[in-house]
This record gives structure tokens, sequence and C-alpha cells, in this order.
């Protein structure tokens, strides 16, 4: 037990770093469009996610009310850039990853706090913990960065005539989910090394006269 503290605390930066990285994939705020026209986007800000994107409208259907339109992303919009798709497909991966890798620690860990001294058994399970952590970290990554270069680049995306949005935004910044992907990232890639670095302890023994 003592010689897998690392490996305890790789399963719990593990959980919370898969949590993370489901609530960044589920959020919308991934990119945040600052838009000049307000005839629609009355807010005259609009959130682009990697599912939909939304806007907060007054156009009202009662006094006092105020409305949030969300348009889902179809996988028959061509003009829907890469990073997008790239995105919805690697996070998913990402969550079955660092299942995955939850799952091996959870098994390793059993096994070591119950005594059972399989020295193969167990280091291979750490070993495939890691693995899948690290995979889970790089697959949250490559979004994370892509979209991320996108907001510094104020690159424009050619929405179809239904979403109700400009192809371009007057400017642009970096929603809560991208911090929270990063964050994701960090400890994904944490857990992997930490179960990496796993060693069965050597029995010693001592002689006496």
């Amino acid at each position: 037990v003592s010689s897998s503290h690392l490996q305890l605390a790789a399963f719990a930066l593990g959980t919370v770093g898969w949590i993370l990285c489901a609530v960044s994939m589920g959020t919308v705020e991934w990119r945040v469009w600052h838009v000049d026209n307000t005839t629609i986007i009355s807010s005259g800000i609009a959130w682009v996610g990697i599912w939909k994107v939304c806007f907060i409208s007054y156009l009202q259907v009662s006094p006092g009310y105020i409305e949030q339109f969300c348009h889902k992303f179809s996988g028959y919009d061509s003009s829907i850039p890469a990073e997008i798709y790239v995105a919805q497909g690697l996070l998913l991966i990402a969550m079955f990853m660092g299942l995955l890798g939850l799952t091996a620690t959870i098994f390793a860990l059993r096994n070591v706090y119950m005594g059972i001294t399989h020295k193969i058994l167990i280091t291979r399970f750490f070993l495939m913990g890691g693995c899948f952590y690290i995979f889970a970290g790089l697959c949250v990554l490559i979004p994370v960065s892509w979209n991320f270069y996108s907001v510094a680049h104020n690159q424009s995306i050619a929405f179809p005539p239904s979403y109700y949005m400009p192809s371009s935004p007057v400017a642009q910044e970096v929603g809560a989910a991208i911090p929270v992907g990063i964050v994701a990232v960090i400890l994904l890639l944490l857990s992997g090394v930490f179960s990496l670095l796993y060693r069965f302890p050597v029995a010693t023994s001592t002689i006496t006269k």
C-alpha cells in the first residue's frame, strides 16, 4: 500500500480531469462572439460551442420575456469548420479513454489494498491506466489548442442563413470551456505520468544470528 500513493493521487486527478473533460465538452462557451448587428442577437454576444451556437434575443412572445435561441450543428453543414467536428470526435474518444483509465486504475488499486500480491497483473493495469490517461489528455489538448488558435486569429465561420449568425464577429474571445479543457488536460497527463511511475516493491529479508 505504501508504494501506491502516487497511483492513488493519479486516480483522484484522473477522476477530476475526466469530469472536467465532460464539463468542457458540454459547455457551449468555447468561443464568445461579439457582433455589431443586434437586430436578432440583441445582447450583441453569441456563444459558439462544439455542438451548437446560442444567443439571447429580445424578440418577445410575451412582454417582459427574453429567449435564448440555440442551433445544433448538423453533420450536413459543410460550412462548419473542421476544428469543431474534430473536437466532437476527439472529446468523445477522450471520455471513453478516460473511463478505461479509471477502470484500470481502480482494478489495480483494489488488488493493492486487498493485499493481492500479483506483481505482473498490478503493474500492467497501472501502466494501462497511465497510457489511457495520457491518450485522453492528448485527445482533449488537440481541440482545445485548435479552437484557441482560431479565437486568437479571430477566424470566421460561414454559418447557414437559418442560424441568424454573421459570418464573422467584430471580436471574439475565449469562452469558459477552453480553460476548463486546459485544466482537464493537465490533470489527465499528470495522472498518466503518476500511474506509469508505479514500481512493485521488492521484498527484502534480514538474516539474524
